[in-house]
């Protein structure tokens, strides 16, 4: 509608969740690339998903088509780009991410980077364009949308190793900063204990991570763990509230599984 307020366009389903002390529920997209994905998270109950272009091919003119969808459909979209650039950043944004997630984030430098790519002034560099799905392509006042998209655009800085981890009171410290975002399967591989999901340094690195989010007020968020339900449970106890539930790819390798094992039991059956 025509008459619709700028504080009901901008949206961030996942930023309310958190703001509310509840959990988030993200799907992971890597294979499809139609954005009929968008509707199909709506419909299974999630808050978001979010475009992994550091690991699949899919060209941002696709990621942007799926989060334009998603941002109709009432999902908030996030895309986790292949690099802290600022080129990187920046286009995701104006092609309808509500958020964006840095993989890697060694250092405070690293995480004020891409705060600094991901905020228009007077908080960051982000250049100023026009069109932007984010207000439904409309004209709204230029300061107060770019005001309210700083405010509701989520900065997700991902925590994958070692470094990340020593320094990760000071990236929690970092303004703009909103979720601290462990990759464990590339922590876990970094630490050298590669698939030990349970071993006691992952358990050290999700307590120490939640209570520096603690101190600083930003939350945190559980990936490489959609196979391991109790894991995620335990951390979700611990305090962690963003939570990547698992993919496409495997949600559909999952099912196929289970239905061609169906199948192939009804045949191993003698008739009668």
């Amino acid at each position: 509608m025509a008459d619709e307020s700028l504080d009901s366009v901008v949206r961030n389903a996942v930023a309310e969740r958190l703001a509310a002390g509840e959990v988030a529920v993200s799907m992971t997209v890597r294979l499809v690339e139609s954005v009929e994905i968008a509707q199909i998270a709506r419909t299974c109950g999630y808050d978001s998903l979010y475009i992994d272009l550091e690991h699949c091919p899919m060209s941002l003119r696709q990621a942007g088509q799926i989060c334009v969808a998603a941002l109709g459909a009432g999902i908030t979209p996030f895309v986790r780009v292949p690099s802290h650039a600022p080129e990187w950043v920046s286009r995701v944004l104006d092609a309808g991410a509500m958020g964006v997630i840095a993989p890697h984030v060694r250092s405070a430098e690293e995480a004020r980077a891409v705060v600094a790519a991901a905020k228009f002034p007077p908080f960051g560099h982000r250049s100023v364009g026009g069109g932007l799905p984010q207000l439904r392509f409309r004209g709204y006042p230029p300061v107060e949308s770019r005001r309210l998209l700083n405010e509701r655009t989520t900065v997700l800085a991902m925590i994958e190793g070692p470094e990340g981890l020593d320094r990760v009171e000071e990236i929690a410290a970092v303004d703009g900063v909103d979720i601290l975002f462990i990759g464990t399967n590339d922590l876990c591989a970094e630490l050298g204990i590669g698939g030990q999901f349970d071993h006691p340094l992952v358990r050290e690195a999700y307590a120490r991570t939640i209570a520096a989010a603690r101190r600083h007020g930003k939350h945190v968020g559980i990936g490489g763990l959609a196979g391991r339900p109790k894991l995620l449970a335990e951390f979700v106890a611990l305090g962690a509230r963003y939570v990547s539930a698992g993919s496409d790819l495997s949600y559909l390798m999952a099912a196929a599984e289970e239905r061609c094992r169906l199948v192939r039991g009804f045949l191993a059956r003698p008739p009668g």
